[in-house]
Order: C-alpha cells, then sequence, then structure tokens
C-alpha cells in the first residue's frame, strides 16, 4: 500500500481528507514545520506528500525548498484556495509540484493522488472492495522452516487470512506490501532473529501498533525471560496447540 504525508494544520478539513484516503493509503499526519518534516521522511519514506495550505500564513516555506532540493523524486500535492495558494506558487520546483483549488471534492482529490503515484483508480478502489469484502484480520507467520509455516497456515487459514515469510527481511516486505493485524514471528530465526526483527518493526512509527507474538522452541527459563524483556504481545512454544493459539489470537485482535 503506498504511503501518503499529509502536512497541516489539524482542523476539519485535514481530518476528513485523512479518513478519505486512509481507506486506499497508509497515511500519516505531519505538521507544517521544516525540522518536523525532515525527521517524518525518514521516517515514513513517504510515496506522495499532501500539504494543506489551510492557514498559509504560518506555514514554515523552507519545507519546499526541503522537498525540492532533498527528495526531489517524491511528487507533492498542494490544496488551497487561489489567495492561499497564490502565496506559495514562487516556491514550486517544476513538475514535482502541483496545485489542487479548494473547494475540491474528495473524488479529484482521489484522482490526483492516483496520477501522481502512477496507478489506476479504479484498481485502487477494488483492491479496497476485496479487502473489505474479505472481512478476516489478516495475520503475518515469520519462520525459517518451511514445515513449521505450512503447519501454521493450515492451522489459521480458516479463520483468518494468512501470509507466509521465511525471514525478517522478508517479513518487512510482506509488511510494506500490505500491512498484517497480529505477526507470530519465531524467535529463533538464522541471521536476522526475532529480537532483531521485532526491533526493525517497532523502528517504524506506522507499525509499533501491530501486535507481535513469539514462537519459541527452546524452553528454559533464561530464553522465557529474554523473550518477555522483549515485550511481546504474547508468546508461545513450539510447536503451539491450535485451540489455545486461536484463542488468545482473538484475543489479542479485541484488544488492539
Amino acid at each position: 500500500m503506498k504511503k501518503i504525508l499529509l502536512i497541516g494544520k489539524l482542523n476539519t478539513v485535514v481530518n476528513e481528507t485523512n479518513q478519505f484516503l486512509s481507506q486506499y493509503f497508509h497515511v500519516q499526519l505531519c505538521s507544517e514545520n521544516a525540522g518536523v518534516l525532515e525527521g517524518m521522511l525518514k521516517i515514513v519514506n513517504p510515496d506522495l506528500v499532501l500539504i494543506s495550505l489551510i492557514g498559509a500564513y504560518g506555514i514554515d516555506t523552507s519545507i519546499f525548498f526541503l522537498l525540492s532540493d532533498q527528495y526531489a523524486q517524491i511528487p507533492v500535492l498542494t490544496i488551497g484556495t487561489k489567495e492561499e495558494s497564490g502565496k506559495f506558487f514562487k516556491y514550486y520546483e517544476g513538475e514535482q509540484f502541483e496545485n489542487l483549488i479548494r473547494p475540491v471534492e474528495n473524488t479529484a482529490i482521489m484522482d490526483a493522488v492516483c496520477r501522481r503515484l502512477g496507478l489506476e483508480e479504479k484498481k485502487v478502489e477494488e483492491a479496497l472492495k476485496e479487502n473489505k469484502n474479505n472481512g478476516k484480520k489478516r495475520i503475518l507467520v515469520v519462520d525459517d522452516n518451511g514445515t513449521a509455516l505450512r503447519t501454521m497456515k493450515a492451522m489459521l487459514e480458516d479463520t483468518y487470512e494468512v501470509a507466509i515469510a521465511i525471514s525478517g527481511a522478508q517479513a518487512m516486505t510482506s509488511i510494506g506490501k500490505k500491512r498484517p493485524d497480529l505477526i507470530l514471528l519465531d524467535y529463533e530465526m538464522p541471521v536476522c532473529d526475532g529480537k532483531m526483527t521485532l526491533e526493525m518493526i517497532r523502528a517504524d512509527e506506522e507499525l509499533t501498533s501491530i501486535p507481535v507474538v513469539f514462537l519459541t522452541a527452546v524452553n528454559d527459563r533464561a530464553n522465557i525471560e529474554a523473550v518477555i524483556k522483549l515485550k511481546p504481545a504474547g508468546y508461545f512454544l513450539k510447536p503451539p496447540v491450535k485451540d489455545r493459539l486461536l484463542q488468545e489470537i482473538e484475543k489479542i485482535l479485541q484488544e488492539n
């Protein structure tokens, strides 16, 4: 799912735009401060930046120089009245920037966002409809053992949409393509183990709310204490008992 960084003062219009676009994209809100924006750009790595010019008089104009100088590859959409927009046209650099004049319908915003991202609006809407019709929560199972992955998938697929990954790196790629509602993560994996994978997940502010449940095959006090110290949403000894696993997953999902 594509990522959008929405910059602007928190108000009714920005909230409505956020709610609308969040149906189709990962949207992260950001204040119109250049220092904050610079940090958010590094963390979020957005595919598109959307700037609300409401209350334009207080916007830090250096954000336009930051975007054009250091992030010229990221398309930028601004939305404002003719008067609001007119104050910033002089900062726009080439084809990176495009402005929409308020009042503007959400459908027009969607059209512009898809066009700038090179997406077919119809396919984006169909993907949303498919996800809604599916209705199942998505579980990502991460384990370097193929047999374990197949077993876990068989346990879960009647109740949940199940994605699998054989490494921490593959897990991060999977998360980037489609956000899971919960992650079952093998603690003992080569190269990038469960601890390192959890650290990568928690390093991204957009992913910190995803509950992570550890799976561990080592049943000794030191190992269990090390697992618990990382404060996962839960942990299970391998191989887990199906009924207990499903019950715990349902409990965690209801709490999050």
